[in-house]
């Protein structure tokens, strides 16, 4: 009895059994030979076997104007009314009750219509009206193509990061940095495709905000900091890179032995291929992180001198953007720096919170669009600066905004986007969208169609059906494309 109790432990495994383990023992494996002749057909489903290497540069499914994407995201939600959405009525009526119904807020207290603290002034040869709080971006404004009537569906921080993110609003499903990943694999062997660079506040929503969901785990994004060096563990803990290599080679032989026991696992082999992206990213990650070899006019340019250290904080970021799309990365985020007033999340005290903010993010994000530029590399690259929402026209409290998801604004600078461009519009409160509404679908839409992907073509199956970004909506914005 002991010699067939030991026989049994040896002949069972732990694991679940999955659907391919099942047809490859089940009828005598005939159920996985069927299987496997319709996985060899391209357009069975969307969950066609992807290239060995699930990082490998994958044809698009027509001409790309860009090949990278930064997204400068503004956690928090500026407020349009007072960056690019100039509103003469709010000053008029200023400390009046507010002329228009109010729908439900966040926090539910309401003051009186608030005129925006700052001036705005038109620029550059299209006339593009920006807030003083952005000098640096001004100079740009024939590069923007500022979109004003952008909508979310939800009004609180968490779940409107999971629907700027992932095109949903719960928890779980994938990022756009991974769906960019899985249409179009990387250019860069030697890093991740999708990077998040962390100034110092993760948004509300944590990390899920840049996850693979149910994607395959290379999809999935490398957080990297503003610090140096940028990544936790980059240097070995082995003694000798021969001993590291040794490890290395032992796990990589119990996956693959894993591998043949149950067949083919997306996770076995995210891990493989995760482990070999590792590996390369120490001898990588140094030099990519190191801005000796940047010149002083550059760092200069960037600000990373900057007696403000938030900015110097945010020039680090915008800088290794740059660096990062240099060497072929697909898809780069960056957050706020911690300037201490909660994001632009200002609840009260909007004067003093937006300067602070803008003052951390400006110099660096038009640094960031004279350095691409003089490089040639805005063509082929996809700028694009947002939050999550907007902020309501009149005050909460005596001093602040609350969260407004009807109408706001974005901008998107770069590959294939039309410069100097107004797109939708608000009410005279700027409080909703009137004219030419978009959606955050309509965004990633756009996104992907600038990077040449169909965003209905672009589909994973899960739990029995097609699943994508834009999920059953969205549209291109070619209004704003060149």
């Amino acid at each position: 009895m002991p010699r067939l109790a030991s026989y049994l432990c040896q002949r069972l495994s732990s694991l679940p059994l999955d659907r391919r383990s099942f047809l490859r023992q089940a009828g005598c494996g005939f159920g996985a030979v069927a299987l496997s002749s319709l996985l060899a057909q391209g357009d069975f489903g969307a969950a066609a076997e992807q290239n060995s290497d699930p990082l490998a540069p994958r044809q698009p499914h027509f001409a790309a104007k860009a090949k990278s994407v930064i997204y400068l995201y503004m956690d928090g939600g500026p407020s349009q009314v007072d960056t690019f959405d100039p509103k003469p009525r709010l000053a008029a009526e200023s400390g009046k009750p507010f002329a228009m119904k109010i729908e439900p807020t966040q926090f539910n207290n309401i003051g009186a219509t608030l005129a925006s603290p700052w001036k705005f002034q038109q620029h550059g040869n299209s006339g593009t009206p920006v807030s003083e709080l952005f000098p640096g971006v001004a100079q740009h404004a024939d590069k923007l193509a500022v979109i004003r009537s952008m909508t979310s569906q939800f009004p609180e921080h968490t779940s409107a990061n999971y629907f700027l993110h992932t095109g949903t609003g719960i928890q779980g499903r994938p990022s756009m940095g991974a769906w960019f990943g899985y249409g179009l694999g990387s250019e860069c062997r030697d890093l991740p495709g999708f990077v998040v660079i962390n100034g110092g506040l993760v948004p509300p929503g944590g990390l899920d905000n840049f996850n693979s969901g149910f994607l395959p785990a290379s999809y999935q994004g490398s957080i990297f900091t503003a610090a140096n060096p940028p990544v936790a563990n980059i240097n070995r803990s082995e003694p000798t890179d021969q001993l590291q290599k040794n490890k290395l080679a032992l796990l990589k032989k119990l996956d693959e032995e894993r591998l043949a026991a149950t067949g083919k696992n997306g996770a076995v082999e995210s891990a493989i291929a995760n482990y070999e992206l590792a590996y390369r990213m120490q001898t990588v990650v140094p030099g990519l992180t190191d801005l000796k070899d940047e010149t002083a006019a550059t760092q200069q340019l960037y600000g990373l001198d900057a007696k403000f250290p938030h900015t110097a904080s945010f020039a680090r970021q915008c800088l290794l953007a740059r660096r990062l799309v240099e060497r072929g990365v697909r898809f780069i985020e960056l957050t706020c720096p911690n300037c201490g007033h909660d994001r632009w999340d200002q609840h009260s005290g909007l004067k003093k919170g937006h300067e602070d903010n803008a003052l951390a993010v400006d110099q660096p994000i038009a640094a960031l669009l004279t350095d691409l530029a003089q490089r040639g590399l805005l063509d082929s690259t996809l700028v694009i600066f947002s939050g999550e929402f907007g902020r309501t026209p009149f005050a909460q409290g005596s001093d602040g905004r609350d969260h407004n998801p009807f109408g706001f604004s974005l901008w998107l600078a770069g590959g294939g986007i039309k410069g100097g461009t107004i797109y939708g519009q608000t009410d005279e409160f700027g409080y909703k969208a009137v004219e030419n509404k978009a959606e955050i679908h309509d965004l990633h839409a756009t996104m992907l169609h600038l990077l040449g992907i169909d965003h209905t073509r672009l589909t994973f199956r899960f739990s029995g059906r097609d699943m994508r970004l834009t999920d059953v909506h969205g549209k291109v914005i070619k209004e704003i494309l060149s």
